[in-house]
């Protein structure tokens, strides 16, 4: 009976690919917390989503962890780090120590503290050139979640989620329906009772012919990959004016998803 959730971490938990009435995004954590709500009574639960896009490790814990702390949840649910591994020269090792030290500090004050693993990216263009090395940084994750006893959101597993309709057209964030499969799978790990199997099959697609598939990568590279890469070369983040969403209420989040369903 969880009473308050606070969500921490970067697009995938700020729910970038989901887009609700208002341009705002809603998102695998916004979902699970609905989720959570419908196990309190009306009214008896707080949720806030701190999460910004594009934040690297540091840069979530200096504005987002202190916030947590501060707020004691019953619930925390803590990913960070994947922005840095996707950066050249970056070592996973070392960022899993900081990710660690950021998690001694949620454990301390918060009831529990779910963390979550990175996707498996062997079909993602560019990212699967750095399976291995979210491979490595998802062994440290698991290892450090063990040694504070921490439910882990393995998403590396989640094989409903390499289905290319669980992805935006950026490639890079999930999709509605990938975002919903994420908070059911979140409700799982925390032994809830869920509306839906997270890994259900999808219908059937038709075909695509080679022509077809190249078209839609040279579309996502002129739409996506080159927008990407300048801002990596001009020291820009997609957050870099994205405030949080802060609190919100289970109501309206309910209300948000029912009017784009």
């Amino acid at each position: 009976m969880i009473g308050s959730y606070v969500a921490v971490g970067d697009s995938f938990t700020e729910g970038v690919g989901d887009p609700g009435p208002d341009g705002a995004f809603v998102g695998w954590a916004d979902r699970f917390a609905v989720l959570l709500a419908d196990r309190r009574p009306e009214g008896d639960f707080r949720y806030a989503n701190l999460a910004v896009r594009g934040k690297l490790l540091d840069q979530i814990v200096a504005d987002q962890v202190p916030r947590a702390v501060e707020m004691a949840a019953d619930l925390v649910s803590f990913c960070a780090g994947g922005n840095d591994i996707i950066r050249p020269g970056t070592d996973p090792d070392e960022v899993a120590e900081r990710f660690e030290q950021a998690l001694a500090r949620l454990t301390a004050v918060s009831g529990t503290v779910m963390v979550t693993t990175g996707f498996d990216t062997r079909g993602v263009p560019v990212l699967k050139h750095l399976r291995g090395k979210i491979a490595t940084y998802n062994g440290h994750v698991r290892a450090i979640a063990d040694r504070y006893g921490c439910p882990v959101l393995d998403l590396w597993s989640l094989r409903s989620v390499r289905d290319r309709r669980a992805w935006d057209a950026d490639r890079l964030h999930l999709s509605p329906e990938g975002h919903t499969r994420v908070a059911l799978r979140a409700g799982q790990v925390l032994g809830l009772e869920v509306p839906a199997d997270p890994e259900q099959a999808w219908p059937p697609l038709p075909p695509r012919g080679a022509l077809d598939m190249r078209r839609d990568n040279v579309a996502w590279a002129r739409e996506f990959l080159v927008p990407w890469i300048g801002r990596r070369l001009r020291g820009e983040s997609s957050g870099d004016h994205v405030t949080a969403k802060g609190a919100l209420s289970p109501d309206d989040i309910r209300t948000r998803i029912a009017s784009v369903a």
